[in-house]
């Protein structure tokens, strides 16, 4: 019997489970999370008012439901949990899906002044990731800068134009949904330091934008015909030919007014985010050009915004995993078709998928047939794996260790306590925000 753990419960972890239960009648996995809840960023990164892409819970869902499968939250791989050489003892293959697990730096001055976030502290904020920092993202902010112009940037757009009324129905965390109720943030500066034909937003996402209610959306005509692929957009894909479509729309066409408004603009980059004190006022702001050869250069012609709220939004980083190999330059671990890659040579038994494995690249589905290239190394690998004994239930040797895992049931017995907590506001589910209120609940399983 092949036993399989899988290090991440997201997407590319439920996926790696599937391909592999799917593909071999005989194999065991435990899902191991760091976290008591499972579904990774579709529970924690997925905008709550984007309903139909969190519905792929459901299909994550039927994965970790399956009987060969084993949900095990709660369980820290690595420093101060179990040491990747432990876990590689105890099975006979660890696939480690476990994210790009930070954001990339802009690396300006100011960048660490009160007010200027990362979009992802202001995500897990909002989505109730128990690590989150605590409340004060919109306190004192009447104008935003959102530095970025791909999806993440836009959701955070949108949560900021977002009106209480359109927020209650969703499962933000009360405190969340009582802060962004309140806010007195009125204008919001989305910022690309490229042109509009190479942004990263999908039309879906870019669209919504514009179907806000009392919300104003507008955009530099100037700016986007500074793009030669704007003003000529025959050469380029259909979906970057969508979004020029929509912004040629916002540029030339009136637009009601609201009480929100929108302002997106590109070739800017920040060189300094200004202060007032120890608190972030405004965006120095340089105009760049394409230097013809696919590439920018600077103008030397600056700007200033102010802002009392920066959300930074230019991408994530993978974080080396202690105990395993790792390219600080790609924020990958080396491998070959999914196979770890120590000094190299492909390590026996340890293997990638997701984020971790390619980078933080692509869409949800893109994790799918990268878990499988790597299910199907792994299972090639099946009988030399299978030479080596392990014990015969991992779980109770990590239980003899003192790991205490959220099972299953404890992780059912959340949902029952959020779908309670949401009932008790007048909502649907809210979701629990902090790990006290977290483990509980998953605790008070093991009472009833």
């Amino acid at each position: 019997m092949l036993r399989v753990a899988v290090v991440g419960s997201g997407p590319s972890g439920c996926y790696t489970a599937q391909s592999l239960v799917q593909r071999d009648p005989g194999v065991l996995v435990d899902v191991l999370d760091r976290l008591p809840c499972p579904y990774g960023l579709v529970r924690y990164g997925v905008a709550p008012d984007h309903e139909k892409i969190k519905s792929l819970q459901n299909n994550l869902r039927t994965v970790l439901e399956d009987e060969r499968v084993r949900f095990l939250g709660g369980v820290q791989v690595g420093p101060r949990g179990v040491p990747v050489a432990r876990l590689r003892e105890l099975y006979h293959a660890v696939v480690y899906c476990v994210g790009a697990a930070t954001d990339r730096r802009l690396g300006i001055p100011g960048e660490d002044l009160r007010g200027s976030w990362s979009a992802t502290e202001f995500v897990s904020w909002y989505s109730a990731h128990p690590d989150a920092v605590a409340d004060g993202f919109v306190l004192g902010a009447r104008t935003a800068v959102v530095i970025g112009v791909g999806n993440v940037a836009v959701d955070v757009t949108r949560m900021l134009a977002r009106g209480a009324a359109e927020l209650s129905p969703t499962d933000m965390p009360q405190s969340a949904l009582a802060s962004l109720a309140s806010s007195q943030v009125s204008r919001i500066h989305m910022v690309g330091r490229r042109g509009p034909s190479v942004a990263r937003f999908t039309t879906k996402e870019l669209r919504e934008l514009g179907t806000l209610p009392d919300t104003r959306v507008t955009v530099n005509p100037v700016e986007l015909e500074m793009d030669p692929d704007y003003v000529d957009p025959s050469a380029l894909p259909a979906a970057q030919r969508r979004n020029i479509e929509v912004l040629r729309g916002w540029a030339t066409e009136p637009t009601p007014s609201g009480r929100h408004r929108i302002r997106l603009r590109f070739f800017l980059r920040p060189v300094e985010l200004l202060a007032d004190g120890d608190r972030v006022c405004g965006v120095r702001l340089e105009r760049t050009r394409p230097d013809g050869r696919g590439g920018l250069v600077g103008t030397g012609r600056y700007e200033e915004i102010e802002a009392q709220l920066v959300l930074r939004s230019v991408g994530y980083r993978g974080v080396a995993l202690d105990g395993l190999p790792f390219d600080p330059q790609r924020g990958t671990v080396p491998h070959v078709a999914g196979r770890v890659v120590r000094e190299g040579v492909a390590a026996p038994g340890e293997y990638v998928a997701g984020w971790i494995k390619r980078g933080p690249t692509g869409v949800i589905g893109t994790n799918r047939p990268c878990a499988k290239e790597t299910v199907t190394s792994l299972l090639e690998d099946a009988p030399a794996l299978l030479r080596r004994a392990v014990p015969a239930d991992p779980l109770t040797a990590l239980r003899a260790e003192g790991v205490r895992p959220v099972e299953w049931s404890g992780w059912q017995a959340i949902e029952r306590a959020e779908a309670e907590l949401g009932a008790s506001l007048g909502r649907g589910v809210v979701k629990l925000p902090d790990w006290e209120s977290l483990l509980t609940a998953a605790q008070g399983e093991a009472r009833d």
